[in-house]
């Protein structure tokens, strides 16, 4: 039932309503109560003494009963709104005015009476109601026949009987339910626009509510902005929408992202079913080839056979461990381990490690002198498996009688080490794309030959070592390839 905000506030708003309604209809009602006998007591204090005073109710020295009985009498018919009663020292009604069937008490407390008579002024001063077992009211209050020898107290209840009554009938009457039906009107007016001021201040919530609706039931593709352009928060409620906005359009952006990934992905799993396929059906075949003729073969045949299955295992070895190591980078799995070291030697190593191989295949390999270079804070295994990529990615373009040569330079943010070669070069269009897995050019896919993984391992690094790699290439004049690694004063941690 309760299924909205504004329903919710509404029904709140409304028993806040009544309960200030009977709130203010209580307190009124006892504060007049309340009054009524403070006003009445404080007019009256003084109406016991006299009348013990105006009607000679003590005659030499004692209380003159005829006198009583007479001012009982005329009281009663004078002034109904009071009763009369005396009491003895201890607090025993001995007589009274009021109607003798209605007098329920016949002892009263003396503790209010010697409080009114020792003069406190905290009015209203309640005095037990002879009518009633539990009832108190207002009273005034004497001793009789002197304050001196005093044989009782002139005992007078200023809210007597009749004067309930007529109180019941005026509160009865049309003024007080007038009175009534304005507070009732009043607060009527003020529920309806509360309700309708709720329901301006509700209005933008139920909107943006709809519109996450809307966008949730489109699968999160179709989005209508809460704010436009123009428009700038001004609350909360506002800034809670710009916020729905700001998400709307992050989930719609990683969407189109996984989107992307999912082909991405598709076309890579094609592609690596491809590229283990090919190595692996050649490897086969050869196989196959030895098993069912290898007896018959020449020696030199069979050893060609055997070569050209171990060369296609090998391949097919380098890219699955290839594929693995881009996976568990891509995963984060693997986590560099920086230590300041020296960039040179390592070039130094790697450029030694290959020499035989630039030996058979005929490309001057080398690096420049170089010169004295400040500590780089980097993994020293994965930066050399970098320069392992990059040179291999050189020899594999670079032709019989090219070169292949490697140099550091100092950059303000780090040491730069560029392996540059004179092989084919890369055309300007594959140049943003090289670093993609599985990446080919036109050139490479006609030529069918084998899209490594190398370059994209290489970017990866680079990345988790928060450096940096760039290339530069000219067709058929060569490619240099650099990578930056930080400076060691720069990022190594703080102890």
């Amino acid at each position: 039932m309760l299924r909205t905000l504004y329903a919710k506030l509404a029904v709140g708003l409304v028993i806040l309503f009544v309960t200030i309604g009977l709130l203010y209809a209580i307190i009124s009602t006892t504060a007049t109560k309340y009054y009524l006998q403070e006003v009445n007591q404080s007019f009256n204090k003084g109406l016991a003494r006299n009348l013990v005073a105006d009607r000679n109710l003590v005659a030499e020295g004692r209380i003159n009963q005829e006198a009583l009985k007479e001012t009982f009498h005329q009281y009663m018919v004078i002034n109904p709104s009071i009763e009369i009663y005396l009491l003895d020292l201890d607090g025993k009604i001995l007589a009274y005015s009021a109607d003798p069937g209605k007098v329920k008490r016949n002892h009263v407390s003396l503790a209010p009476l010697m409080a009114f008579l020792e003069g406190s002024e905290e009015y209203p001063l309640l005095g037990d109601d002879p009518r009633s077992h539990d009832g108190q009211k207002a009273f005034s209050v004497t001793p009789v026949p002197t304050t001196d020898h005093p044989e009782g107290y002139l005992y007078v209840v200023l809210r007597g009987e009749e004067f309930d009554s007529v109180d019941k009938m005026i509160r009865e009457s049309y003024f007080l339910r007038l009175s009534g039906w304005a507070v009732v009107v009043s607060l009527g007016l003020g529920l309806l626009v509360g309700l309708i001021v709720l329901r301006l201040l509700t209005r933008r919530l139920h909107r943006l509510s709809s519109l996450m609706a809307d966008f949730h039931q489109s699968n999160f593709i179709t989005h209508q902005p809460y704010l436009l352009e123009q428009n700038r928060p001004s609350d909360e409620v506002d800034r809670l929408g710009l916020t729905f906005d700001q998400m709307a359009a992050h989930i719609q952006d990683q969407l189109e992202q996984l989107k992307e990934q999912d082909s991405l992905r598709r076309k890579l799993v094609a592609q690596v079913s491809h590229d283990l396929r090919t190595p692996l059906a050649s490897m086969l075949g050869y196989l196959e080839s030895l098993e069912l003729k290898g007896s018959e073969m020449a020696e030199a045949e069979r050893r060609e056979y055997t070569a050209i299955a171990l060369r296609q295992a090998r391949r097919l070895s380098k890219q699955v461990a290839e594929l693995f190591e881009l996976a568990s980078l891509d995963a984060r799995e693997t986590q560099p381990h920086c230590e300041p070291f020296a960039a040179a030697e390592l070039v130094q190593d790697v450029v030694q490690k290959y020499q035989l191989r630039a030996e058979q295949q005929q490309i001057k390999l080398g690096m420049n002198p170089p010169p004295a270079l400040p500590f780089v804070y980097a993994d020293i295994g994965l930066t050399e498996r970098v320069l392992e990529n990059l040179i291999e990615n050189a020899f594999t373009h670079t032709t019989q009688g090219g070169s292949i040569h490697l140099q550091l330079k100092a950059e303000p943010d780090g040491v730069a080490i560029v392996v540059k070669d004179t092989g084919c070069g890369i055309n300007p269009e594959d140049l943003p794309n090289i670093f993609d897995p599985f990446y080919q050019s036109a050139k490479k896919r006609t030529s069918g030959e084998h899209a490594g993984l190398g370059l994209a391992i290489a970017k990866r690094i680079m990345t988790l070592q928060k450096g940096d790699i760039r290339v530069e290439s000219t067709p058929s004049s060569g490619t240099a390839f650099t990578f930056l690694l930080p400076l060691a004063t720069t990022l190594m941690p703080v102890n």
